[in-house]
């Protein structure tokens, strides 16, 4: 008999993080490793959030239990921002906070899938996500969108993937790992490809306000507003206000399937740290002055970022239009001989490139899409500058 259940034996630990923690482990060793991999800011949370959370510590109200749906004032915010960023409107007992974003994928999908239902998930894909659903009892089918399609899903291609099985559709714009942005013409059109053949929409915007250039963010449910009935939005402060680390996701939806959602989270965690939930309600309640800052930051260091990978041959890129990604392909690096190692994937290069370079990224593998690789630059632009320099000068041997 197995030791470890079949269910939790079959996860794939996150290539993300992985890469992260070897990277980590190695500067901790003395090496003075470039880490491209973690998709996480690397500005420190605006002060005046900080603050907020100092006086919660102080307050005995949060010393305590509290709802496992969130606090009822957090809520509120949650709904009120919503409206004002994804122009749709819900009532706060809609809104379940989460410890995070990751959770709050989770746990839509255990609120939506019965055994064998399908989702479809256009590749490149976030780690997480076929994870998520299979560990619902879901089945992900996989759609391949390749850089020449824009990293992007057809209608057609949404067609030829839909059985009879299908239940949702996990739709993501801006895109990590890609960085592609949909027009308001193409979420348009899969909208109301989901509403006429009763595909259930998962949306997660967590990078709603991180877009460049001439991009624009577009809620898929605020574009076929009759669409609101069978979607699911996925949110948190991460991103936007470079809280990684405070563990604060919501998910918003239909009132039964919100209800379920809200049962199975009052057994899985009780509440979310009260603290963390004061510190969110005043970031999606202020101002956006500081998540300006951030964005003119990483649009300038994309920018830089691709123009030093798409110099490198062998390196063909898009350029991001939001997220904080490069999603090159890389198979034009593929086959050559690197310090007396061959690598024949992306996997093998991503592993070289640490080892001999000193600089982390994370294989396509990862994300559905073998032959390419994920740069993160939330990082300094003297970070990017040095690392793709190096990577560069061991490419061309």
């Amino acid at each position: 008999m197995n030791r470890t259940s079949a269910r939790l034996a079959a996860i794939a630990p996150s290539a993300t993080l992985a890469v992260d923690a070897k990277a980590k482990a190695l500067q901790a060793a003395g090496e003075a490793v470039i880490g491209f991999g973690a998709g996480e800011p690397d500005f420190p949370t605006p002060d005046w959030i900080v603050e907020v959370a100092v006086e919660a510590c102080r307050d005995p109200r949060n010393h305590k239990y509290t709802p496992a749906t969130g606090l009822p004032e957090l809520r509120a915010a949650i709904a009120a921002k919503t409206l004002r960023d994804s122009a749709v409107s819900y009532d706060p007992s809609q809104v379940l906070v989460t410890n995070g974003g990751k959770h709050a994928v989770f746990t839509a999908f255990a609120a939506l899938l019965d055994p064998g239902d399908e989702v479809l998930l256009p590749a490149p894909y976030w780690t997480t996500y076929p994870e998520a659903v299979t560990l619902a009892d879901g089945v992900p089918v996989v759609i391949d969108c390749p850089d020449t399609a824009g990293f992007k899903v057809t209608i057609e291609q949404l067609d030829a993937a839909r059985t009879e099985r299908t239940k949702a559709l996990l739709f993501v714009s801006p895109s990590n790992p890609t960085g592609a942005v949909y027009t308001p013409d193409e979420v348009r059109a899969i909208g109301e490809w989901a509403l006429a053949n009763g595909v259930w929409v998962v949306t997660d915007e967590i990078y709603e306000h991180l877009v460049y250039g001439d991009a624009v963010f577009t809620s898929i449910a605020a574009q076929v507003p009759a669409l609101v009935d069978q979607t699911v939005i996925i949110n948190g402060v991460a991103k936007t206000y470079a809280m990684t680390g405070w563990r604060i996701g919501w998910m918003i939806g239909p009132k039964d399937i919100m209800q379920a959602a809200a049962n199975f989270q009052s057994h899985a965690t009780s509440n979310i740290s009260n603290v963390s939930q004061r510190a969110a309600q005043a970031a999606v309640s202020g101002g956006l002055e500081d998540v300006a800052r951030m964005r003119e930051a990483y649009a300038r260091r994309g920018v830089l970022m691709h123009r030093l990978l798409t110099a490198i041959p062998g390196i063909t890129c898009l350029e991001p239009q939001g997220a904080f990604y490069c999603f090159p392909n890389v198979t034009g690096l593929l086959g050559r001989t690197y310090g007396g190692v061959t690598p024949t994937t992306s996997l093998e290069l991503a592993d070289v490139a640490l080892e001999q370079a000193k600089v982390a990224i994370v294989p396509g593998e990862a994300f559905g899409a073998p032959g390419y690789a994920r740069f993160s630059f939330a990082t300094s632009d003297a970070n990017i500058e040095e690392g793709i320099g190096r990577l560069a000068q061991w490419a061309a041997g």
